[in-house]
């Protein structure tokens, strides 16, 4: 069972099904995992962890696998950025900062150019700079972004603006999708595929802790928040207004709306929080998950989980074509 959409044809995949290069989670063995069923994996470059990435990047095993990074710490370190071009990823996905002083490496490398967006003039500005694909990115979904547009008004909005200003610009949508009805819903928005990062989380590829993978199977959608202070206990440099949607714990409880003393107590904590992460200590340590959490309540392989959407998406819109079959 496949549908076909510009995102398959371009990527020439099975599935219009892209997985969200999510740094730890989506090493190798996920990122392969996802293209062996028929999607688009993306190796997670994240900060340009050189020796992370090195890793991860060896134990690639499907040629249908791309990267992706966040701009604004890469272009820190543009010899692994080169590297990783060099080696012709399947794409390069470009997220959270203006794309431009690494689009054209891109370009000139010959690799498709993904670039995630949160706001209409994101939008025209990755496709300036020659964005193949546009990730449109809800504040639903897990991990960093925006506090701006929800993803089921703004799909369509990009959509509309694609449609008039660079019609071959392929849009997916991201943020809260997890399963089929996801994938539909996208689908009947005008999307041409959707990329999925909480549900891939938590598989059993996923380089994440089991006992995170074990909070996530049992979270709802309302026990998520949008906070910045593990950036701040991280000293990592996000741009103005970017967030991170994760898990309540009881250490959001204690340091959320206590931003300036965390920050100067943040070498303190940072040891606290990097010996939750290697303990498994979850109610310290971060649970990186959107709002689809609450659709999660088992732990498949990636490819039960590519197959389950189709085949749940294939299904809704069957269903919808034969009401609309009826009514007409």
């Amino acid at each position: 069972m496949t549908i076909r959409t510009r995102l398959t044809e371009f990527f020439e995949i099975e599935h219009p099904i892209i997985l969200a290069p999510m740094t730890p989670a989506a090493g190798g063995a996920l990122a392969s995992a996802v293209a062996d069923a028929g999607g688009l994996g993306l190796l997670g470059g994240g900060y340009a962890d050189r020796q992370w990435y090195e890793t991860e990047s060896s134990l690639i095993t499907n040629e249908r696998v791309g990267c992706g990074f966040i701009a604004w710490a890469v272009e820190a370190d543009l010899d692994l950025f080169d590297r990783a071009l060099a080696e012709r990823p399947s794409a390069m996905m470009l997220s959270f900062s203006d794309p431009a002083k690494l689009a054209a490496r891109v370009r000139q490398a010959g690799v498709p150019l993904i670039c995630m967006i949160h706001t209409l003039e994101h939008a025209r500005r990755a496709i300036d700079v020659g964005a193949d694909v546009l990730i449109v990115q809800g504040t639903e979904a897990g991990g960093h972004g925006l506090v701006a547009r929800s993803t089921m008004p703004f799909v369509p909005a990009v959509v509309d603006l694609v449609a008039k200003i660079s019609p071959s610009v392929i849009v997916v949508a991201a943020g809260g999708i997890a399963d089929g009805r996801g994938l539909a819903a996208s689908l009947m928005l005008g999307a041409d595929g959707v990329l999925m990062g909480t549900r891939f989380w938590a598989t059993r590829e996923s380089l994440i802790h089991p006992a995170a993978k074990d909070k996530v199977v049992a979270a709802s959608g309302d026990e998520t928040i949008r906070t910045s202070v593990y950036d701040i206990v991280r000293q990592k440099a996000w741009p103005a207004g970017y967030t991170g949607r994760l898990l309540k714990n009881g250490f959001i409880d204690k340091w959320h709306g206590r931003e300036e003393e965390l920050r100067t107590l943040h070498s303190e904590e940072l040891s606290k929080v990097e010996a939750a992460w290697a303990s498994g200590d979850y109610d310290t340590a971060n649970v990186t998950v959107g709002e689809a959490v609450g659709l999660i309540n088992d732990l498949p392989s990636a490819k039960d989980i590519v197959r389950r959407t189709v085949r749940e998406a294939s299904e809704r819109l069957g269903v919808y074509a034969f009401d609309q079959r009826i009514a007409s």
